[in-house]
């Protein structure tokens, strides 16, 4: 049975997750109009969009082996976006500055999703 604290924390996720899709989309409305920004602002959109949507999938999991995929697809997007997040700053489509709270919360997102896949994966075995 889950505590009120694991509770608070799954929502929080959900939150943060939430958050975190939002100021994607906000990036990508700001881009420049040239064509190689909205290429790539659309693939940032993309898999930004798809953190918190697997975060959700994996908190309706009906398996620790499920929960896990799902965070590590959560991974994958994340990584993803940085990627793509990187490429913006290194073409000059938009400043590092501009993007510092993306990466840093980037960052903090993939160490939670690490984290809970390798706690889950304890009780896989």
């Amino acid at each position: 049975m889950m505590n009120d604290e694991m509770l608070d924390d799954r929502h929080d996720l959900k939150r943060r997750t939430k958050r975190w899709t939002l100021s994607v989309i906000r990036l990508y409305s700001t881009l420049p109009r040239p064509t190689e920004a909205q290429v790539i602002g659309k693939q940032a959109l993309r898999s930004g969009t798809s953190v918190g949507a697997h975060y959700r999938e994996a908190t309706r999991a009906r398996s620790n082996a499920e929960f896990v995929s799902k965070i590590e697809c959560g991974l994958q997007e994340l990584e993803e976006t940085r990627y793509w997040l990187e490429l913006m700053t290194e073409s000059g489509i938009v400043t590092q500055e501009k993007l510092q709270d993306l990466f840093r919360e980037a960052e903090e997102l993939t160490s939670i999703f690490v984290a809970s896949a390798k706690t889950a994966k304890k009780g896989i075995r």
